[in-house]
């Protein structure tokens, strides 16, 4: 059984989402989000139903579907429930053995974490805690803007000091050409750049998928 693609992010909304969607339509790999906190507008997970076009993927349900779109900590104390990571890495257990098939060597685990790595799930645990109890592969999401430097180097910096298995970063948007450098200054890799798009759709992430598939797969054995 492989170790499960955790995507994790320099912060909110930076496109966690739409890079585990291009990663698991790229490896025709299953989806996970284990905590959603929110989902007046919808959830993460129904986004990327609606944009992996492959029949092999699988989008698995939400272990924890909060109500507030807030911390996870406070969502779930809001709806009277304790997010349990034992739980989560349970379950994360279950469906990567259910869906490993080693004659194929399809079917990974793509597991969408909430905000960054210290965004707490309940009052002693945040995600970073989750990524080391899973032991999953780290892809880290840097969107540009102004401040990311900072935010993506405190952002590596914490996983090198937790000794967090990085496979390296995947940078979104087009602010400033910088990317080299985090690499350079963090010393993790580049996979891929997501290039900035008006519309975010089936076309889009597929052409991505199949852009990046060959660094993808290389990166990830």
């Amino acid at each position: 059984m492989p170790q499960p693609i955790f995507i994790t992010g320099i912060g909110t909304d930076v496109g966690k989402t739409i890079v585990a969607a291009i990663v698991a339509e790229a490896l025709q790999a299953d989806y996970w989000k284990p905590v959603q906190a929110g989902y007046e507008n919808g959830t993460d997970a129904l986004e990327a139903k609606n944009l992996i076009t492959n029949t092999r993927s699988v989008i698995h349900q939400e272990l924890y579907k909060l109500s507030l779109a807030a911390s996870p900590h406070i969502a779930a104390r809001k709806d009277n429930v304790k997010i349990d990571l034992g739980a989560i890495a349970k379950k994360c257990e279950q469906l990567s053995t259910e869906n490993w098939q080693l004659e194929t060597g399809k079917n990974l685990l793509v597991i969408e974490g909430a905000g960054g790595l210290l965004v707490p799930l309940n009052e002693d645990e945040f995600v970073i805690d989750l990524i080391q109890k899973l032991n999953a592969k780290v892809i880290l999401v840097s969107r540009n803007y102004l401040g990311s430097i900072n935010h993506s180097l405190l952002t590596a910096a914490v996983c090198k000091q937790q000794m967090i298995n990085v496979v390296g970063w995947v940078f979104n948007d087009q602010y400033m050409n910088y990317e080299d450098e985090i690499v350079r200054w963090s010393g993790y890799k580049k996979i891929a750049s997501i290039p900035f798009a008006k519309e975010i759709n089936r076309s889009f992430i597929k052409q991505q998928a199949d852009k990046n598939k060959y660094v993808l797969t290389t990166f990830l054995k």
